[in-house]
């Protein structure tokens, strides 16, 4: 589907919108200054990865995702955390890289785990990311992320992999080739298949072969063959294209998520569209300090105006959202500014080499520490964790007498 920009509701949009404009600016910059901004920035990152699970109606409690996170797992994880990790970490990975990243051709390769993306129609580089986006695609080369770059290059080849005993793999029914020498003509035909599949991706990509491609290497027991993905996002970029230039940065953004709510362009990574809409935030230089945790606004809006059929009803509640997430996190900056204050007491008449300071930083990254994470993060002994628990003087959350936890509410 197309998404139409004409006839906006711009008089109905406009007291949402400047209010919305006023809570994000004033956290940003409050961010930009406090000391306890990077904390908060982390502990951000956990609540908005819980809040996307909640938003597609799962629950995901955050003290199992700062467990599965620190790799220290009390069970098995459910499908449904590793999602909510796989947020938390596309989080941290858009806020590491330069503004304008994540709507680049590499950002968008990397996040959606795309064999050739990055030379593929649906990961273009669009006109719509402009100086930013060249800014840091030359910081990236500078300094590449030689991590992503592996992993990048690790699913290539295991995808091809796949591919090629998945080619193997079949019979030809109609032709009877079921013996060594069908065997290895489809095997020939496979890899011949593969190598003309790279140089496609070397060249300028066919709109309508790609997805030609695309649909028949998916499987239809977990994809749908008739959802285009290159087509819907590629008509999603035709959105964020039109709208950077011509509107304030936080109508353009309420603008590219409700066409990505109406076009869907991922079929398994929907999560991923509010993401982007961060980063096209922090690519304007809305927000030079945070990445917005939008996920965390939305949530206070009720289901009916997010999904509701007109779309100024939409674009108001996602004004809404920024505006409450916004002021929320106003609030929970001054808690955490509070509870520090109060924990830096602690410090006066302490050794230089002590780590309260270090768990002190650790309680306000995390929505909770146990004391085997405080022990872990601190290279302490989990009995050495405790004492410096009852030296700060934090606030025990569970009630029990074991595996508990402690953190600032």
């Amino acid at each position: 589907m197309t998404y139409d920009l004409h006839g906006l509701p711009l008089r109905e949009l406009l007291e949402p919108l400047i209010r919305a404009e006023d809570q994000l600016a004033r956290l940003d910059e409050r961010l930009r200054k406090s000391e306890t901004g990077p904390g908060f920035i982390e502990r951000a990152h956990f609540h908005d990865a819980v809040a996307q699970l909640w938003l597609e109606g799962e629950l995901v409690h955050a003290e199992d995702l700062v467990l599965h996170d620190a790799m220290m797992d009390t069970r098995s994880p459910t499908h449904e955390l590793t999602r909510a990790h796989a947020v938390l970490r596309t989080r941290r990975r858009i806020l590491a890289q330069p503004p304008g990243w994540a709507l680049s051709s590499t950002g968008l390769a990397m996040l959606m785990a795309r064999e050739s993306a990055a030379g593929s129609q649906l990961a273009r580089q669009p006109d719509h990311v402009g100086r930013a986006a060249a800014g840091a695609e030359a910081g990236e080369d500078e300094q590449p992320d030689a991590l992503a770059l592996q992993l990048a290059e690790i699913d290539a080849v295991l995808a091809r992999t796949e591919r090629l005993l998945e080619s193997a793999g079949r019979r030809d029914h109609r032709r009877g080739g079921w013996g060594p020498d069908a065997d290895r003509a489809e095997e020939t035909g496979a890899i011949a298949g593969d190598v003309a599949s790279g140089a496609a991706s070397a060249a300028p990509a066919d709109p309508d072969g790609g997805a030609s491609r695309n649909r028949s290497s998916r499987s239809p027991l977990v994809d749908d063959p008739d959802w285009d993905e290159e087509k819907r996002l590629t008509k999603w970029l035709d959105v964020v294209e039109d709208v950077r230039d011509e509107f304030p940065p936080l109508l353009a953004a309420a603008l590219v998520w409700d066409a990505w709510e109406r076009i869907e362009p991922l079929q398994h990574q929907a999560w991923l569209g509010n993401l982007l809409v961060s980063g096209l935030l922090r690519a304007t230089d809305k927000t030079n300090a945070h990445l917005a945790g939008i996920s965390i606004g939305l949530k206070q809006v009720t289901r009916d105006k997010r999904r509701c059929r007109h779309r100024a009803t939409r674009l108001a509640a996602f004004l809404e959202g920024i505006a409450g997430g916004a002021e929320a996190g106003l609030k929970e900056l001054d808690r955490l500014a509070l509870a520090r204050t109060q924990m830096e007491r602690r410090l006066r008449g302490k050794r230089r080499n002590s780590r309260l300071p270090a768990l002190i930083e650790l309680v306000l990254a995390r929505p909770m520490v146990s004391a085997g994470l405080m022990a872990k993060e601190l290279g302490i002994t989990q009995r050495a964790a405790l004492d410096l628990v009852s030296e700060l003087g934090i606030r025990e959350l569970t009630g029990r007498g074991r595996f508990r936890a402690w953190g600032v509410l």
